[in-house]
């Protein structure tokens, strides 16, 4: 069973999931694959202690600090690919941004391999359940173009504003994405 408990945040209702003892879901409302990952029958809790931790660690982002994803007892469920990608979202630091390009190079790197196609890991970013903590918002097109926030464009916008991300070489494209 997984309990699920609401948090009030500048860009909307936040839903955070946990298993008891690990926090392993944050979606954004109306968010694109909003709980895909809870299998099980969910209750509301708000007093269990992993959720006080996370919500904390949201007040302090939210204030403008950087918090630490490490103090927070993370355990995203997903494949062992979108783990590995995941992980290097979580090393991506406050404030800046880096492309699905680079993520592919890294994922090749690290898997042994020559190559490793942007758009696999477009779709793990994608597909990321602990948005925010896991920053997948700091993830841009190689020419800069912000897509691919499964929270919506203009969150992903507020959220990198708010880190003081420099924001000139980056732009909302014409068109849609496929994420």
């Amino acid at each position: 069973m997984y309990e699920i408990t609401k948090y009030a945040s500048p860009i909307g209702m936040i839903t955070l999931a946990s298993d008891g003892q690990n926090v392993i879901g944050l979606w954004l409302e109306g968010q694109k694959y909003h709980g895909e990952t809870l299998f099980e029958e969910w209750v509301e809790n708000d007093r269990l202690p992993v959720f006080e931790l996370a919500k904390q660690w949201l007040d302090q982002y939210f204030a403008g600090e950087a918090p630490a994803i490490a103090d927070l007892p993370l355990a995203p469920i997903g494949s062992e690919f979108r783990q590995a990608v995941w992980k290097i979202l979580e090393e991506i630091p406050y404030g800046q941004v880096v492309t699905y390009g680079q993520i592919a190079e890294k994922m090749a790197l690290d898997m042994g391999r020559s190559t490793m196609s942007s758009q696999a890991v477009g779709g793990a970013v994608g597909h990321n359940p602990i948005s925010i903590i896991i920053p997948c918002h700091r993830v841009v097109g190689s020419d800069g173009s912000l897509t691919g926030y499964a929270g919506g464009l203009p969150n992903k916008i507020k959220l990198l504003t708010l880190e003081g991300v420099d924001m000139t070489d980056l732009y909302v494209p014409k068109q849609g994405t496929a994420l």
